[in-house]
């Protein structure tokens, strides 16, 4: 449980919060008093009105859904608490357009029922035509336990408020509205799960937190407590979830009848906390699992932030089983629709969604395509010799790399350099000889774009591309052989396309300290030896130098003085291994 925050006061954050709508999104408005966000008269036509809200922690639910195309307005109560039935009553009254009618979306909690549902009837009194759906779609808590109070609301609420939305847009009457609102409640089902109970800002930290490899399945939004907690992986965690809200057998939790047959709708919605790239993984594995394990191949997958539980390091999972509307608009096609509003964040269209794209270029002609020879020819096996040699040299010298780099970065260099010294090695033992000194490289180059990650990795890869280039420009030349002078010339063209791509220069304590001498000497004396010793001293020189570019500028410390740098020190390894092959 993180129990840091850059806003500390609960009053300042939600207010804070709720005027950042009105930033973002010009058809709003905030009445700060009674901390409602509403939609502008002039934003939209007169239709039926969406009213939801609840308390705060779960946005972008509900103020960032207000918007045309979605709510019409949203309640907001201090975190994790409903808002009053008063708030409720003026939003109803006097902050969105009423001469149509005004449905109310409320999740089922006891607080947020009993007073949404007070300032329903105030407004009924008061001769308004107002109608109210409570939305209870979690699974996470069965029957018994749930007793007469009944499903909590989550996640799949947003669907509710969506598809209602959009229909409310089109002009359709209250009564039609309210119908395709529980039409969309009743079939929708939802269940969620967190590593880890969040801290409410203003609150005492407290010690009811998750062990380190606990995860908790069915856990609410208010870091209520769920089903069962468990050690399971991911697939395991998924797998459990996805029992809760679709077996059928389970009499305590079979709350809705989904088949294979049926169509529907997934929602994978982050509680707050976890990130996109994981999101990823967890949408993709949810996917997965409902094909194998329910032949089940939602016609609509949405993932993304819609009702979180503050920074709620969790998931939740919804499926929404689509059902004929019998208004003439399908339930597909009222999620489809835009909405302008800054919380709502699926954007793939009807037309899309209903003639997905299906070719690929996974087989184009330019990637299958080959380079064409340079026309200078080598002795592969002499090649083969000295870059074998002068692989193993980087290898072997690995410990030491990783030991320079963890002193003055972050450690992966070694890693890095051996990694792409294996693979290139073990192409060039099982490679049949290649006599063509630019078709030879580009086989290494592809073997160091695949193995080797990183900035380092990069530079490579740059650079040994611009050498195969240097060796194709000279193609007309006149000579026929790859010999020293024309490696030299090749080095030279590709020391100056990489310097499009990095400011180094030596004396910057970079590879460069190395590469450059290296590339200097063989111009002048054709010598690889000589090449080699040259990058041998410019990589010693850089012990004790301080660093211009790279992550060493920012380690800090004194380390640079008692070790050279690592990326140099690695290639001069290789260039002297490469001299020592070639003898």
């Amino acid at each position: 449980m993180s129990s840091k925050h850059f806003i500390n006061d609960p009053t300042q954050l939600v207010l804070s919060a709720l005027k950042s709508i009105t930033l973002t999104n010009p058809t709003t408005a905030l009445d700060t008093e009674n901390k409602v966000i509403y939609l502008r008269p002039d934003a939209a036509k007169p239709q039926v009105s969406l009213v939801s809200g609840g308390g705060s922690g779960h946005e972008p639910s509900f103020a960032a859904f207000v918007g045309p195309g979605l709510l019409s307005g949203a309640v907001a109560g201090t975190i994790f608490a409903s808002p009053s039935a008063e708030q409720i009553r003026r939003c109803i009254l006097g902050r969105v357009e009423a001469s149509k009618g005004v449905l109310v979306i409320v999740m089922n909690y006891t607080g947020d029922v009993l007073n949404f549902g007070m300032a329903v009837e105030k407004a009924k009194a008061a001769g308004m035509d107002v109608e109210m759906v409570v939305m209870g779609d979690d699974a996470g808590v069965g029957r018994e336990a749930g007793g007469k109070v009944g499903r909590r609301g989550i996640a799949g609420t947003v669907l509710v408020h969506k598809i209602s939305g959009a229909l409310a847009a089109t002009g359709a009457s209250l009564k039609e509205v309210h119908k395709v609102a529980q039409l969309v409640a009743d079939n929708t089902v939802s269940i969620g799960s967190s590593l880890s109970h969040v801290h409410v800002p203003g609150r005492e930290v407290t010690e009811d937190e998750l062990k380190k490899d606990e995860v908790e399945i069915g856990m609410g939004i208010h870091n209520e407590a769920g089903s069962e907690k468990t050690t399971a992986d991911l697939s395991g965690i998924v797998k459990t979830m996805l029992k809760y809200m679709l077996d059928s057998s389970d009499k305590d939790r079979a709350f809705l009848s989904i088949s294979s047959s049926d169509e529907t709708v997934l929602l994978v919605n982050n509680l707050g906390g976890v990130s996109v790239l994981e999101m990823g993984g967890i949408t993709t594995e949810v996917v997965t699992q409902l094909a194998s394990e329910y032949s089940m191949k939602p016609v609509r997958i949405i993932a993304g932030t819609f009702m979180t539980s503050l920074n709620g390091l969790g998931f939740s999972i919804s499926l929404l089983r689509t059902k004929d509307t019998g208004i003439g608009k399908s339930m597909l096609e009222l999620l489809d629709a835009p909405a302008e509003c800054s919380g709502w964040s699926a954007a793939i269209s009807s037309s899309t969604w209903a003639k997905p794209p299906t070719e690929t270029r996974e087989k184009s002609g330019a990637e299958a395509g080959e380079n064409k020879p340079c026309g200078l020819e080598m002795d592969p096996k002499l090649a083969t010799k000295g870059l074998k040699t002068a692989l193993e040299h980087v290898i072997k010298a690995e410990p030491d790399i990783t030991k320079y780099d963890t002193v003055v970065g972050d450690g992966d260099c070694g890693i890095g350099l051996k990694r792409g010294a294996e693979g290139v090695l073990e192409h060039i033992n099982s490679a049949t000889g290649q006599s063509d000194a630019a078709l030879y490289l580009d086989k290494i180059i592809s073997i160091v774009e695949n193995t080797m990650d990183g900035t380092s990795g990069a530079l490579y890869a740059i650079f040994l591309n611009a050498l195969a280039h240097g060796l194709r420009s000279q193609s007309d030349s006149g000579s026929k052989q790859a010999d020293a002078k024309v490696w030299a010339k090749a080095l030279s063209i590709a020391m100056e396309s990489m310097g499009k791509y990095t400011p180094a220069q030596p004396g910057d304590r970079t590879l460069v300290d190395a590469l450059a001498p290296f590339v200097e000497q063989l111009g002048a004396s054709g010598d690889v030896q000589k090449a080699a010793q040259a990058a041998d001293e410019g990589a010693k020189s850089t012990k004790g130098m301080k660093a211009s570019l790279g992550r060493t500028v920012y380690v800090g410390g004194s380390g640079f003085k008692e070790v050279p740098d690592p990326g140099a020190y690695g290639l001069a390894v290789f260039f002297s291994g490469l001299a020592e092959g070639l003898i």
